[in-house]
């Protein structure tokens, strides 16, 4: 689970918030400098003077080119619109006659002023000479140029911040895009980059399992195809022998080339210990095609390692007693439970069993014992090879079944043998 504070939506808005700070605080800084820069310039420079003469020039060619006179306060006004960031009145005989910011009442005025006071213009119209008094705001323009300015580089740098701030995130999602495609082209080898502990970060790691886990899958398919090839080999080659056999004496009994009627039944004693061979071949194939699927088993309920396994014991000593063997048994029952599949369990038995009689020998004793240790119920066959020349070739295939058995178990099979002595181990999970 990834923390609220490593989350990327709580990054994002610190991000944010960070951003809009740090724009703000740049906005004041340039509103202030910018205002003063402005205040400075136009005090310490004839610009407006400028600007109010050259308005007045203008103002007065209007009215000498339109021929106005001091009462055409309309064509003022238009005059007024043309120009935004002008405003004037107009005396004549120490009387306001024409006010731009109230145009309709100017002639209704009887506002008296001094002509020393404020900054009064002679002006001509066509019924005689006026006084003007101009206002400009020409400086206001400037302030919003500056204002707009402040305003477009302080979202350019809340726009830069966050840039900065989501790029490492942003080459981490194409970081991430470029490997994925390496693993779309078959590379699973190659490892997915896990930074940070946010979502992406958890991503991250979920595919790289993923690839981990399809990597060992198509490992485990490619080691299961080349064991099933390398089984079917050796199994061909162990049938071969038996048929070979099989086929020779079939053909001297078919030519009629035998003594008498004692070697007539060797021969047949032969043909059917060949035939019986070929049988055990093919019923551990097919065990082995059967317990190799892919297809899982449901293990039964719980059961005390004593109660599942104590009866089957008894059993297999008694048949291995019947068979000539002395069974020495030890065992360790403990209280620990085991979940196990009957019909697995009854297979892997009988295999072990059927092999000590083919491949032990039957003047050493088999030692069995039964223990419990670090989370495993335990069961050991142990016997010496056989060593009077009656050893029996094996095709190991039912040591195989026996291990997938015991991994479909959730168990493990061990195995230790060495020219004279063989011992297998059964680990057992225990659950409780």
């Amino acid at each position: 689970m990834v923390s609220k504070r490593n989350s990327i939506y709580f990054r994002l808005i610190k991000l944010l918030f960070l951003a809009a700070l740090l724009a703000g605080i740049s906005y004041l800084l340039m509103r202030t400098a910018g205002y003063y820069v402005i205040e400075q310039y136009f005090v310490n420079s004839d610009y407006m003077e400028r600007q109010n003469e050259k308005s007045l020039r203008k103002l007065q060619n209007y009215i000498t080119e339109q021929e106005l006179s001091s009462g055409n306060t309309k064509e003022l006004t238009e005059w007024i619109r043309k120009h935004p960031f002008v405003d004037i009145q107009i005396y004549k005989n120490n009387r306001l006659i024409y006010d731009s910011l109230f145009p309709e009442g100017s002639e209704t005025s009887t506002e008296i002023v001094s002509y020393e006071e404020d900054p009064f213009h002679p002006i001509s119209f066509a019924d005689g000479e006026a006084a003007v008094q101009l206002y400009d705001f020409y400086v206001y323009q400037f302030y919003t140029y500056a204002l707009f300015a402040d305003l477009m580089i302080s979202f350019l740098i809340f726009l830069l911040v966050v840039m900065l701030g989501i790029r490492r995130t942003i080459n981490y999602i194409c970081c991430l895009g470029r490997e994925i495609k390496i693993l779309e082209g078959g590379d699973l080898d190659y490892p997915i980059t896990v930074k940070g502990r946010d979502e992406l970060a958890l991503l991250a790691d979920g595919l790289d399992q993923m690839r981990k886990s399809f990597r060992s899958q198509v490992e485990q398919e490619a080691q299961l195809t080349q064991a099933n090839r390398r089984m079917i080999t050796e199994m061909s080659h162990d049938l071969r022998t038996p048929l070979t056999g099989l086929l020779i004496y079939t053909g001297i009994l078919k030519s009629g080339k035998y003594r008498d009627q004692e070697q007539l039944q060797e021969y047949l004693d032969k043909i059917h210990k060949k035939a019986h061979q070929i049988k055990l071949l093919s019923d551990h194939i097919f065990e082995y095609a059967l317990v190799s699927s892919g297809e899982e088993v449901e293990l039964e309920e719980p059961e005390t390692f004593k109660g599942a396994f104590f009866d089957l014991l008894s059993e297999s000593s008694a048949y291995l007693e019947q068979n000539g063997f002395l069974v020495e048994m030890t065992a360790q029952w403990g209280d620990g439970t085991v979940r196990i599949y009957s019909e697995y369990v009854n297979r892997i038995l009988d295999n072990l069993m059927s092999n000590i009689v083919k491949y032990a020998d039957p003047g050493a004793p088999i030692r069995a014992a039964v223990c419990q240790r670090e989370g495993w119920g335990c069961l050991t066959f142990e016997n010496q090879k056989r060593s009077d020349g009656k050893k029996e070739e094996s095709t190991r295939i039912g040591l195989k079944n026996i291990e997938n058995m015991m991994q479909k178990m959730k168990g493990r099979c061990e195995v230790e043998e060495d020219e004279h002595s063989f011992r297998i181990r059964l680990l057992f999970r225990i659950w409780s």
